[in-house]
């Protein structure tokens, strides 16, 4: 692991060094369930490759992100009715607490439209 990834969670799950609940994979990407789910079906989809947040990943390898969205239409077609909402979020307030780019797979029930 470089410096700038070396005390990322998301890096360490990837790696193996931290343990989760891991429910699908590809050569370049994981999914796992949220330790904290909003949802029936809340996963989230990380790319193996340290990117800070969705565009930065979308610049630097968009075929990765196209991975990343197959892989959450499998996570949700596997453990829901393949309904989802996919949400990235991109800086502090928008959300984002671990700045490895991640999507929040969220399926399972009815969802409303509540941002804030």
């Amino acid at each position: 692991m470089s410096a700038d990834t070396e005390d990322c969670l998301f890096c360490k799950i990837v790696a193996g060094e931290v343990p989760a609940d891991v429910v699908a994979t590809t050569p370049r990407s994981v999914a796992f369930r949220d330790i904290d789910p909003q949802a029936p079906v809340h996963c989230l989809v990380v790319p193996r490759e340290h990117h800070g947040d969705v565009a930065v990943l979308a610049a630097a390898d968009p075929l990765l992100l196209a991975d990343l969205v197959a892989l959450a239409d499998e996570v949700a077609g596997d453990l829901a009715d393949g309904q989802y909402r996919l949400i990235f979020n991109s800086g502090p307030r928008a959300g984002q607490s671990v700045f490895h780019v991640h999507g929040h797979v969220i399926s399972g029930k009815q969802l409303g439209w509540t941002p804030a």
